[in-house]
Protein backbone atom coordinates (compact mmCIF):
# COMPACT_ATOMS: atom_id res chain seq x y z
CA UNK A 1 0.00 0.00 0.00
CA UNK A 2 0.81 3.57 -0.87
CA UNK A 3 2.20 6.02 2.21
CA UNK A 4 -0.18 7.99 0.47
CA UNK A 5 -3.02 6.51 1.25
CA UNK A 6 -5.02 6.23 4.38
CA UNK A 7 -7.85 3.58 4.44
CA UNK A 8 -8.55 3.79 1.04
CA UNK A 9 -8.40 8.02 0.92
CA UNK A 10 -5.47 9.88 -0.46
CA UNK A 11 -3.83 11.19 2.13
CA UNK A 12 -1.81 14.37 0.75
CA UNK A 13 -2.55 16.77 3.55
CA UNK A 14 -1.10 14.95 6.32
CA UNK A 15 -1.20 15.32 10.20
CA UNK A 16 -2.59 19.04 9.02
CA UNK A 17 -4.13 20.47 12.32
CA UNK A 18 -0.66 19.89 14.29
CA UNK A 19 1.39 22.10 12.41
CA UNK A 20 1.87 26.18 11.01
CA UNK A 21 0.95 28.42 12.41
CA UNK A 22 -1.68 28.55 15.47
CA UNK A 23 -2.35 31.88 17.21
CA UNK A 24 -3.14 32.28 20.59
CA UNK A 25 -6.59 33.36 20.20
CA UNK A 26 -7.51 33.05 23.63
CA UNK A 27 -5.53 35.63 24.93
CA UNK A 28 -6.71 38.50 25.43
CA UNK A 29 -4.20 41.46 26.56
CA UNK A 30 -5.19 43.72 29.24
CA UNK A 31 -6.80 40.76 30.94
CA UNK A 32 -5.77 39.69 34.64
CA UNK A 33 -4.05 36.17 33.02
CA UNK A 34 -2.06 38.81 29.98
CA UNK A 35 -1.61 42.33 31.45
CA UNK A 36 -0.25 44.91 29.31
CA UNK A 37 3.43 45.80 30.24
CA UNK A 38 4.03 49.55 30.13
CA UNK A 39 7.14 52.14 30.62
CA UNK A 40 6.56 55.80 31.81
CA UNK A 41 8.95 58.19 32.62
CA UNK A 42 7.25 60.12 35.76
CA UNK A 43 5.23 59.49 38.55
CA UNK A 44 2.50 61.76 37.41
CA UNK A 45 2.19 60.18 33.59
CA UNK A 46 1.88 57.07 36.08
CA UNK A 47 -1.51 57.92 37.82
CA UNK A 48 -2.80 58.75 34.10
CA UNK A 49 -2.21 56.00 32.86
CA UNK A 50 -3.38 54.30 35.42
CA UNK A 51 -6.89 56.17 35.20
CA UNK A 52 -7.10 55.36 31.43
CA UNK A 53 -6.64 51.81 32.40
CA UNK A 54 -9.37 51.67 35.53
CA UNK A 55 -12.05 53.66 32.93
CA UNK A 56 -11.47 50.62 30.28
CA UNK A 57 -11.62 47.76 32.97
CA UNK A 58 -7.74 47.02 32.04
CA UNK A 59 -5.27 44.96 33.98
CA UNK A 60 -1.15 46.02 33.43
CA UNK A 61 2.28 45.98 35.01
CA UNK A 62 3.36 50.36 34.74
CA UNK A 63 7.28 50.65 35.46
CA UNK A 64 8.87 53.55 36.58
CA UNK A 65 11.71 54.27 34.92
CA UNK A 66 12.58 57.87 35.13
CA UNK A 67 15.85 57.80 32.16
CA UNK A 68 14.58 55.34 29.74
CA UNK A 69 12.04 56.52 27.13
CA UNK A 70 8.32 56.01 27.77
CA UNK A 71 6.82 52.97 26.21
CA UNK A 72 2.72 52.72 26.20
CA UNK A 73 2.29 51.06 22.68
CA UNK A 74 0.24 48.07 24.13
CA UNK A 75 -1.88 50.38 25.82
CA UNK A 76 -2.90 52.19 22.49
CA UNK A 77 -3.20 49.11 20.85
CA UNK A 78 -5.85 47.91 23.79
CA UNK A 79 -7.79 51.12 23.19
CA UNK A 80 -7.41 51.65 19.25
CA UNK A 81 -8.79 48.54 17.66
CA UNK A 82 -9.12 48.61 13.56
CA UNK A 83 -12.83 48.75 12.30
CA UNK A 84 -13.93 46.55 10.23
CA UNK A 85 -14.43 48.05 6.45
CA UNK A 86 -17.77 47.64 4.83
CA UNK A 87 -17.78 48.27 1.23
CA UNK A 88 -20.93 48.87 -1.01
CA UNK A 89 -22.29 46.49 -2.94
CA UNK A 90 -21.90 47.25 -6.74
CA UNK A 91 -25.22 47.12 -8.60
CA UNK A 92 -25.74 44.34 -11.74
CA UNK A 93 -25.14 45.10 -14.98
CA UNK A 94 -29.24 44.67 -15.91
CA UNK A 95 -30.06 46.40 -12.23
CA UNK A 96 -31.36 50.17 -12.19
CA UNK A 97 -28.66 52.87 -12.28
CA UNK A 98 -28.11 54.29 -8.83
CA UNK A 99 -27.93 57.88 -10.02
CA UNK A 100 -31.68 57.82 -10.80
CA UNK A 101 -31.61 58.30 -14.69
CA UNK A 102 -33.92 55.02 -15.31
CA UNK A 103 -31.53 53.66 -17.25
CA UNK A 104 -29.70 49.83 -16.55
CA UNK A 105 -26.67 50.47 -14.77
CA UNK A 106 -24.65 48.90 -18.00
CA UNK A 107 -25.72 51.22 -20.42
CA UNK A 108 -25.34 54.50 -17.92
CA UNK A 109 -22.77 54.71 -15.69
CA UNK A 110 -21.38 50.97 -16.30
Amino acid sequence: MSKFFFMGRPDVMGKYDQKGFSPKRNEKMGSKLHPLSLVVNSEARKLEIEEIISNHKLFASIELNLEGEEDINELEFALNKPKTQVVDKMPERNAPCLCGSGKKYKKCCG
